[in-house]
């Protein structure tokens, strides 16, 4: 919940650039959107595809010429949709008929005893809160109906955990129907185990799909979680999905999604995939939480893919404020599968990354040589006032350089205040700090501050060859004397815009140009 006061405080500390304002975000990425729908948006066409149809839809292209923020007399940010949200909370208190305790149904909190049919009891058929105690709440996995709110004591004081005898593809929490869906549900104020020691030394830690995860909401429409902490899950901490995955082709969106979910104070660590993920999911607001330290066993070893915060395959209209991500491979990943349409219309406010190895990765993966069909529904992605800290080499992914920012495949990505601050002692290998790459089309860097990388190599690469990006703007790019390069642009890249790079001299507080 001090993300918000870090972040300030890095900016006054590190940043030499004018004050990051969303209003200048919204500008250029209002003017870029239109300019990429008059290129790109009239040869978008609907996807064919043979396939049944209440597994997947059809994902239209939407002209995206706003980033949706707005600010109050505070200067506090949110989605301008999230009206709804507030709204729906009180229509989910009027439609609570009464508030019960475990207590009262026979749970008992030391940690020892099965209160899954205690659990069961207290929640009947929903429309009611159901508070938990402090102290270690043992269960066979937890279904919410709708119109139920679950409610502990807080992080640390309540917590449940999973039944030693529980199968690897238990959900700890999770909504009552995935495949009719449910809405207006809330998990609040607790510690969510899942208990990955009853699992031994088993190597894989995922039983499959949106299986295995602390809470998981699927097919719910209207959801809060809030003021939780998740520990160890086989898959993922928090996860807003879709009744199931599907991987049927660029442009096709599973049936069954989730909306209009808000995740709020969540912490989690531990985590064998994703911290916070999302799938085929839409309006979704992630805010003042913190992921860290994955132990990436859904994965093979030394093949993890296992992002603080990952917003994924189908993914559609997502914020992001206010987070921070440490030691995973990706802190913030915008990305889909070959076989996935690409999360869209996605804009994070205020960000930091700690020893992440790639503090933000924005990628359509299969979609970036020039042999791979180009992405349907890779674009329009915002990016305003994040900090990517140290960026690291990680045992989770082998080989994988250390980056503070990737974009490939991606098309129309807007980026205004971006702090880069490396450590001066860690050998980066001439590696870029900042990657525009593999078919990445309008991409705008503004505002970009970088320091303490005197063993990487430029500060901004731009690449070419057959896979290179295009129309690429960069302005305002300052560095400090130990990079061995600004920027380097590939001599093929047809349409770039550099302007205003600034590189300070050594030990000196006037800047030269």
């Amino acid at each position: 919940m001090k993300n918000k006061e870090l972040l300030e405080k890095l900016q006054r500390e590190h940043s030499i650039s004018q004050p990051v304002e969303l209003l200048t975000s919204e500008n250029l990425f209002k003017n870029s959107s239109k300019k990429w729908s008059q290129q790109k948006g009239l040869t978008f066409e609907w996807l064919k595809f043979l396939t049944k149809s209440f597994l997947i839809k059809r994902v239209p292209y939407n002209d995206i010429q706003t980033t949706d923020w707005e600010l109050d007399e505070k200067g506090n940010a949110f989605p301008r949709w999230i009206n709804t949200l507030d709204q729906q909370y009180e229509v989910l208190y009027g439609q609570i008929k009464g508030e019960v305790n475990v207590i009262d149904y026979g749970a008992v909190g030391d940690g020892v005893t099965d209160n899954t049919e205690a659990f069961r009891k207290a929640i009947g058929k929903g429309r009611v809160i159901v508070r938990i105690p402090e102290g270690i709440y043992v269960t066979k996995g937890i279904k919410l109906p709708s119109w139920t709110i679950l409610l502990g004591e807080g992080k640390g004081k309540t917590t449940l955990k999973l039944h030693d005898q529980s199968p690897k593809a238990e959900w700890l929490v999770t909504n009552k129907n995935h495949l009719k869906g449910n809405r207006n549900i809330a998990v609040k104020g607790m510690s969510l185990d899942w208990n990955i020691e009853r699992l031994g030394d088993e190597e894989k830690t995922s039983a499959g799909n949106n299986r295995s995860s602390c809470v998981t909401f699927a097919n719910v429409t209207y959801g809060w979680m809030m003021d939780l902490e998740a520990i160890n899950p086989g898959l993922h901490c928090f996860d807003v999905s879709s009744s199931v995955y599907t991987y049927l082709g660029d442009g096709t969106r599973s049936r069954g999604g989730s909306k209009y979910i808000w995740l709020d104070n969540l912490n989690g660590y531990g985590f064998g995939d994703d911290g916070i993920t999302t799938h085929h999911s839409e309006y979704i607001f992630i805010s003042n939480s913190h992921m860290c330290d994955p132990s990436g066993r859904s994965h093979k070893k030394g093949f993890s893919n296992s992002n603080g915060i990952e917003v994924d395959d189908g993914s559609h209209n997502v914020w992001l404020l206010n987070n921070s991500t440490t030691r995973c491979f990706g802190g913030v990943e915008v990305k889909a599968h070959h076989n996935a349409s690409a999360a869209t219309n996605v804009h994070i406010y205020g960000h930091i990354s700690v020893n992440d190895n790639r503090s933000y990765n924005f990628r359509h993966i299969g979609h970036h040589k020039d042999m791979d069909p180009p992405s349907k529904t890779a674009h329009h992605i915002s990016a305003t006032n994040i900090f990517s800290i140290a960026p690291i080499y990680t045992d989770l992914y082998n080989d994988s350089t250390p980056r503070g920012l990737v974009v490939a495949g991606y098309n129309h990505v807007v980026i205004n205040g971006l702090t880069f601050i490396g450590d001066p002692s860690y050998d980066y290998k001439q590696n870029p700090v900042i990657a525009i790459q593999y078919r990445a089309r309008n991409v705008i860097l503004n505002q970009i501050f970088i320091k303490n990388f005197s063993s990487a190599g430029p500060a901004v690469k731009v690449y070419g060859g057959p896979n290179r990006a295009d129309d690429i703007s960069l302005t305002d790019i300052t560095c400090d004397s130990s990079v061995s390069k600004a920027v380097d642009v590939g001599r093929d890249i047809e349409n770039s815009i550099v302007d205003r790079v600034v590189i300070l001299p050594a030990q000196k507080e006037t800047s030269t140009t």
